[in-house]
């Protein structure tokens, strides 16, 4: 990657898209929602492992250059002009893999309080009436409380991507993380972003969080799931009431690891 790369993870709906949308203002960034890159690396990691016969064939250089080609080949078009940020919430658990691949990336890892994550899904559940959503496998049954059983269940949207938050933290490649909230980046957006210029070793860029542009609706009308990549265009902290019923707001008000210190041994950076 001519001009190097870095990485958008954490968990869903916490300001990735919106951090994403910020960066691709500088012309010397490129930023996104979740690209094919984590499926296809994916993919090819277990084409080369001890699970097709044939991986007899293949050392780990071979291994590790065709690994390191999903990217060169996807961003062919890109690297040789900007710094490229791929978003995917499946980095947190590959970390050991993409740090030796590019020793200097840094992966910002996008979180937010557990029960308004639960709500910014269920709300949006709620707004698309007329759809049925991908993320629940367009299943037009189901209630509140189901719909967040499955987010929250270990393979689930939401639960997946916290537990390889978690699992990140741990890692003795914690040190190429940062933990980026959800309630800094809206409510103090030039300290956020200013943060993870510092942390990336970027020179100072102006943003403007006035107009802030960004557009995916084919893809999300392709979920079933119109909105699920807006952006507004300026950048303010959302304030409403919760729709999720005192039981599962109560369940999910103490999970939120980061803020806890002593969760924190790796001394993780946390904005």
């Amino acid at each position: 990657m001519d001009n190097g790369i870095h990485f958008i993870s954490g968990l869903p709906r916490s300001g990735s898209t919106l951090l994403a949308a910020l960066l691709r203002q500088n012309p010397a960034l490129h930023a996104g929602i979740t690209s094919p890159v984590g499926s296809l690396f994916g993919t090819m990691l277990r084409e080369v492992s001890q699970g097709n016969e044939t991986a007899v064939m293949i050392d780990d250089a071979q291994r590790q250059a065709l690994l390191s080609g999903v990217f060169d080949n996807y961003y062919h078009a890109i690297h040789p002009k900007k710094t490229v940020f791929d978003t995917n919430r499946v980095w947190c658990t590959r970390l050991h893999i993409i740090t030796t691949l590019f020793p200097r990336a840094k992966v910002i890892c996008c979180v937010r309080d557990v029960g308004w994550i639960l709500d910014s899904i269920e709300r949006m559940i709620r707004q698309n009436r007329w759809e049925l959503s991908k993320i629940f496998d367009f299943d037009p049954a189901g209630t509140m409380h189901s719909r967040i059983e499955g987010l929250a269940s270990r393979n689930g949207m939401m639960g997946f991507a916290y537990n390889a938050v978690k699992q990140a933290m741990h890692s003795d490649e914690a040190g190429k993380m940062m933990i980026l909230t959800y309630e800094t980046l809206t409510r103090e957006p030039v300290y956020a972003m200013q943060a993870v210029y510092d942390f990336a070793g970027f020179p100072p860029f102006s943003h403007d969080f006035e107009n802030v542009l960004f557009d995916a609706r084919e893809f999300d009308a392709r979920l079933g799931t119109p909105g699920l990549h807006s952006v507004h265009p300026r950048v303010l902290p959302p304030e409403r009431p919760t729709i999720l019923s005192p039981d599962i707001w109560r369940r999910f008000e103490g999970e939120n690891f980061w803020r806890d210190p002593s969760f924190n041994m790796r001394g993780v950076q946390i904005v």
